[in-house]
């Protein structure tokens, strides 16, 4: 189980919109995430991987979490608030829930539930 501390080192950092180093500091290096039912992403590398080629495309981001938080033993819910103003002049903004599981540091697997018209950009 995550300890509190923990948790909200890890919504502060989601929250400077350093995702990718989030990844890199709070996940397991075989962890998983997977979007709605797509198929996951498997490993921590693979993941940062990702998250960088998104942030490469987006002038800014802004990252809020959006309150409360629910922890139940090793698994947390949290519902986020994501604006990317894309390099293109587009604005998408996303707000989705988050299902982790922890073991005591790291996030093991994560799956996101969002509407996906919410990725069309405005």
């Amino acid at each position: 189980m995550p300890t509190i501390k923990r948790l909200e080192e890890f919504i502060a950092k989601v929250e400077t919109n350093k995702h990718d180093e989030a990844i890199e500091e709070f996940y397991d290096e075989d962890a998983s995430i997977q979007e709605n039912q797509s198929l996951p992403r498997i490993g921590k590398s693979n993941l940062v991987k990702n998250e960088k080629k998104v942030l490469a495309r987006a002038k800014s981001v802004h990252s809020k979490c959006l309150r409360p938080v629910f922890i139940n033993g090793n698994y947390v819910v949290i519902r986020w608030k994501f604006q990317f103003n894309w390099l293109d002049g587009t604005v998408t903004e996303i707000e989705e829930i988050s299902y982790q599981h922890w073991d005591e540091e790291h996030i093991l697997e994560e799956k996101f539930f969002y509407d996906p018209i919410q990725l069309h950009p405005k």
